[in-house]
């Protein structure tokens, strides 16, 4: 099969920005790539708080009471009452000791909850991977933008100055008496729209510029050039979605799916007994309304608490339920996504196919123009055509010419685009 290839150079400053550095610095200096990295800290930091709870917690307790009747700093035992032993007793007491509680069995609830955690963080690392092809297409799309703009610019301004040499030239005949003075009015009148346009094209390259520079995340002057090769598309849609499944996006709605799955059987966990530990260790505080002595007694205490909830009227079947619709709703999220992946790649595949269509044909029709223009122009300088015939074949030049550079940079806009879908983007 023959491939025709053809290649742009775009003459711009060598010191400009490359878009490779610019993607790099993108992503690292990105506020976008910064929210996603903060997400998927927090997404870590979650799962670390799921794992270290199943530890308990260890609590430094302290208390004061004041009473209407004294009272002991320890319950009395028929061994501290047959000692003979004075005991204290107090209206105020105080204690302080360390607690400590940790569930010794929840229905596997905590282990569901650390397994839910641990997708989450994994769904929030592939987040952040689309986060940043997102991020590298729209930097790839807007640099596109400016080097197309910039090209067309330069076409507008040879374009202008043509104009403005043609202005000159017939003012000169006028005076000779050789032309009209409505042609000299028309040249003029073509002239400045044309430097009208050149205005308003240097403002949109401000305002992609801008737009740049916040995607980027410093101020973006002056771009370098690309080698654009514009050859002819030979994509399958069918053989490009055959490898979907590996892609970010769908591995997502997968993560989502495993992640309903666990938090059904955490729902389903409420129905089992929930086993609980507990201690306690301190000392409890007096002044003996006796001896006005301050005195302290040591406590301590271990105890397993059992609870089993056997009817909370429907409560556990209704989050049974929501958890099971949660997954039917990931399960057509993700066919919802597949169908997705497959329209846009055949929207992506046909707009690369358009574009090279396009540049081609802007090609062919910028040299017809250019040699219709060559024409009127003898035509004209030997007055056998209007000015108007003229004008109008120098600006269907300049309209052909500015497709075309529109077309090229189309075409590469249509590559980078089926690169962000297949996640190509990010090297």
């Amino acid at each position: 099969m023959k491939v025709i290839v053809y290649t742009l150079f775009i003459a711009l400053p060598l010191f400009g920005s490359t878009l490779g550095e610019l993607t790099e610095y993108a992503i690292t200096h990105s506020t976008v790539m910064k929210q996603s990295a903060a997400q998927r800290d927090l997404s870590e930091l979650k799962r670390k708080e799921s794992k270290v709870q199943q530890y308990g917690e260890l609590n430094l307790v302290g208390d004061y009471t004041h009473y209407n009747t004294a009272r002991t700093l320890a319950p009395l035992t028929p061994n501290t009452i047959s000692t003979g032993v004075p005991i204290t007793t107090s209206k105020d007491i105080f204690y302080t000791g360390l607690s400590y509680a940790v569930p010794l069995f929840t229905g596997f609830a905590q282990t569901r909850q650390i397994e839910i955690s641990t997708i989450a963080k994994q769904m929030a690392e592939a987040k952040m991977k689309l986060s940043k092809e997102q991020l590298v297409y729209n930097v790839r799309s807007l640099y596109l933008s400016v080097l197309a703009q910039e090209k067309i610019l330069q076409a507008q301004r040879a374009y202008t100055k043509a104009l403005q040499t043609l202005s000159k030239q017939i003012a000169y005949e006028v005076e000779l008496g050789k032309k009209a003075k409505i042609d000299l009015l028309k040249a003029q009148s073509n002239a400045q729209a044309s430097q009208t346009q050149v205005e308003i094209l240097q403002n949109n390259i401000d305002i992609t510029k801008a737009t740049l520079s916040s995607l980027v995340g410093k101020e973006v002057t002056h771009l370098s050039a690309l080698n654009i090769k514009v050859k002819k598309p030979n994509y399958s849609v069918n053989r490009l979605y055959a490898n979907v499944s590996q892609l970010a996006k769908v591995e997502v709605e997968e993560m989502s799916l495993r992640k309903a799955d666990k938090t059904i059987a955490k729902s389903e966990s409420a129905k089992l007994p929930q086993v609980n530990f507990s201690g306690f260790v301190g000392k409890n505080y007096g002044e003996d309304l006796v001896t006005n002595d301050w005195d302290n007694e040591t406590l301590w205490q271990a105890g397993v608490n059992v609870k089993w909830n056997v009817l909370d009227f429907g409560k556990r079947d209704l989050g049974v339920q929501q958890a099971k619709i949660a997954k039917m709703e990931a399960t057509f999220q993700k066919e919802q996504t597949l169908r997705d992946l497959k329209k846009l790649l055949t929207e992506a595949v046909a707009k690369i196919k358009q574009s090279y269509a396009s540049y081609l044909g802007n090609v062919k029709q910028l040299r017809l123009s250019t040699k219709s223009e060559r024409i009127e122009e003898v035509r004209y300088n030997n007055d056998v055509s209007t000015l108007n015939d003229l004008l109008l074949a120098k600006g269907q030049t300049q309209l052909a010419r500015a497709k075309m550079i529109e077309s090229r940079y189309n075409y590469q806009k249509s590559k980078y685009y089926l690169d962000y879908l297949l996640e190509l983007g990010v090297e």
